[in-house]
């Protein structure tokens, strides 16, 4: 009797798990490339820096330097992000300071964002929405805003009154810049 052995079908199983293996590789790879772009759409606003805050212009100084009552002013205010360019319009009040220099301060309320009016014949700043009101020179006087009207960075450069235009946190008893 002679005895027969089989061999096993070993080559058969080698080329299959290597197929395996490189099938399971490419779509790693292929899920790996289209998961870059969904990385760098959820990660950019942690990368990303907002423009720099531009000073916009308010008028000529001469205009505020016999201020009796505070003056509403619209000004314009560019944003840039990359190759957008966004011109908004923004209103603001021109008061006279202590010191006798323009100060100016947003119109915007600091509870709850609405737009604040100078009702001149109770010589105050009142919120429409919640009944704030404010001093002429935009200290808290009652109502439930946390703080007084928010001063925004001024300056005279050339004869003329420039602005920085900022965004404050609303419901918060500090003044907090959020851009």
């Amino acid at each position: 009797m002679s005895e027969v052995t089989f061999s096993s079908a070993r080559p058969t199983e080698t080329r299959r798990s290597f197929l395996g293996a490189l099938i399971a590789m490419g779509t790693a790879t292929v899920g790996a490339i289209l998961a870059i772009p969904l990385a760098r759409l959820t990660l950019d606003p942690l990368w990303r820096t907002t423009t720099q805050i531009l000073w916009s212009d308010a008028g000529p100084a001469k205009d505020f330097a016999a201020l009796t009552a505070p003056v509403r002013v619209q000004i314009t205010i560019e944003q840039r992000d990359g190759w957008r360019k966004v011109l908004s319009d923004k209103a603001l009040y021109v008061v006279k300071g202590s010191d006798g220099r323009p100060r100016v301060l947003s119109a915007v309320c600091p509870h709850l964002g609405c737009s604040i009016g100078w009702n001149e014949d109770r010589r105050q700043f009142v919120c429409p929405c919640h009944n704030g009101v404010f001093a002429a020179d935009g200290t808290l006087m009652s109502g439930p805003p946390p703080r007084g009207m928010d001063e925004l960075d001024a300056m005279v450069e050339d004869g003329r009154l420039k602005v920085r235009y900022q965004y404050f946190r609303q419901l918060v008893p500090t003044k907090e810049i959020i851009a």
